[in-house]
């Protein structure tokens, strides 16, 4: 799910440097290997760093895919090899309706779903911040 949103944002990242880029630098006797990366990979690092961020915010924010792949298990280790309950999976097991309005079950699937939405926050404005300070505007 990560890899074809990684591979296909960075492909337009990278085909949108501008062509006249990669002629200076086949003009300076450059090879494609070196154009590749050195000047069209740099040139489009900002949109390859948002491409993983996109990514990876996906994949935290799917509820099904991360369900499988961590299992169902309310449990709570350090350990990446048992099977756990990820934020996401909570809220779609909790938020079925057997909860009575005021628990504290019911509270819960509020404190979890904000404590997503400030993670993936988080994790944006940095991104943000990232891709302005690599940003490359060309004419």
């Amino acid at each position: 799910m990560i890899l074809p949103t990684v591979a296909s944002l960075s492909e337009d990242a990278m085909s949108a440097v501008p062509r006249s880029l990669r002629q200076g630098a086949f003009a300076l006797g450059s090879n494609r290997f070196q154009v590749s990366t050195r000047v069209v990979v740099p040139a489009a690092l900002s949109g390859i760093v948002a491409s993983f961020v996109l990514a990876i915010s996906r994949a935290v924010g799917e509820t099904m895919i991360v369900l499988i792949a961590a299992g169902g298990t309310p449990n709570l280790t350090l350990d990446p090899r048992d099977a756990m309950q990820t934020m996401t999976s909570f809220i779609a097991a909790a938020g079925i309706g057997d909860q009575p309005t005021g628990s504290v079950g019911y509270k819960t699937i509020f404190a979890v779903g904000s404590t997503l939405f400030v993670a993936t926050f988080v994790m944006n404005a940095f991104s943000i911040r990232l891709v302005r300070k690599y940003r490359e505007v060309y004419e």
